[in-house]
């Protein structure tokens, strides 16, 4: 299988990629559990492996099907179609071969990842909510008096790793390493090792702050289910705050199927929690190196432009 090395372009960041050639694999029922799954030597079911999670259905449910849960095998076909051809015509644009958005929507073709609420969209934000996200956009793309003043993409610290796992256009890639006591869960997006205890250890004190939050595990049967909670300010879920709770279930639904579902928890910003699900596909490949680093050089260069254009607006001394 023919392997490349890529390059990223996220606005004005520059950051080599590794990327591999993705299996077509057949995937099962989203909702269907496996009868017997692949246990380890204490009994628990074996997540370990490499999963891809790529996939073409939207977190939120088009306008176009409004009422409508599942699509017909006929309008799936047709969805993935036209997926393919705005992908392409993006492509041709500014030339993005390295991308890998899904091609195919989940099993069960449902017409968002969102579950619930039923509409299959986000809830409303609070009035909190509002405030922040007017403050977000307040900032703008364009304040880069210091490098904290960039987004956390940019900075190479929080992209889509999780939690919560989220489809992107490419480095769609986890590996689980699994052990009695905790689970790794490693994300090929910014190469991000997240371990989490299963050992009943108490959460963090609240004034303890990480970029990826603390997670907790437990097994409620056959499914793995992690809490993590103690994010920093600067991480945001689709406008979360530092009081967001996310609760994650890893369920086995076949040998090379996945069922992942999470909560979003926030009273301070949503109406209600909202919950999305979407099914892993094991791969045999294994993940490359997403060589993107906090103060790589493109951050001097953002830095440097930035008091270049300062320079150019300002009146020239007479």
């Amino acid at each position: 299988m023919r392997r490349q090395l890529h390059v990223l372009v996220a606005g004005s960041l520059l950051c080599p990629v590794l990327s591999v050639a993705r299996p077509a694999l057949a995937q099962p029922a989203l909702a269907q559990p496996a009868l017997a799954p692949p246990r380890t030597a204490e009994g628990r079911p074996d997540l370990q492996g490499f999963w891809y999670f790529g996939t073409a259905t939207p977190l939120e449910r088009p306008r176009e099907f409004a009422d409508k849960v599942f699509l017909t095998p006929e309008e799936a076909a047709d969805f993935e179609r036209r997926t393919a051809e705005r992908q392409s015509a993006a492509i041709a644009v500014q030339p993005s071969e390295w991308l890998d958005y899904g091609k195919h929507v989940g099993p069960d073709r449902r017409t968002s990842l969102i579950v619930d609420p039923p509409d299959g969209r986000m809830p409303p934000l609070t009035e909190e909510g509002r405030r922040k996200a007017a403050m977000r956009r307040a900032i703008g793309p364009e304040l880069a008096d210091n490098p904290e003043d960039r987004s956390n993409t940019e900075r190479c610290l929080v992209f889509g790793a999780g939690p919560p796992l989220t489809p992107g256009p490419y480095n769609n890639n986890l590996q689980i390493v699994q052990t009695p006591a905790a689970i790794v869960v490693m994300t090929e997006m910014i190469h991000d090792a997240r371990i989490v205890p299963l050992d009943g250890r108490p959460r963090l004190p609240a004034g303890i702050r990480r970029w990826l939050g603390a997670s907790r595990g437990h097994w409620q049967g056959d499914t793995l289910v992690v809490e993590t909670t103690n994010f920093t300010e600067s991480t945001t879920v689709r406008g979360s705050d530092e009081n967001l709770r996310v609760v994650e279930r890893f369920t086995l639904a076949g040998p090379d199927a996945m069922r992942y579902e999470y909560t979003i928890d926030n009273p301070a910003v949503f109406t209600r929690p909202w919950t999305a699900a979407f099914t892993l596909t094991r791969t045999a490949e294994p993940m490359f190196e997403f060589a993107c680093h906090e103060g790589n050089q493109a951050m001097e260069h953002i830095m440097r432009g930035a008091r270049q254009q300062e320079r150019t607006a300002s009146p020239q001394p007479r």
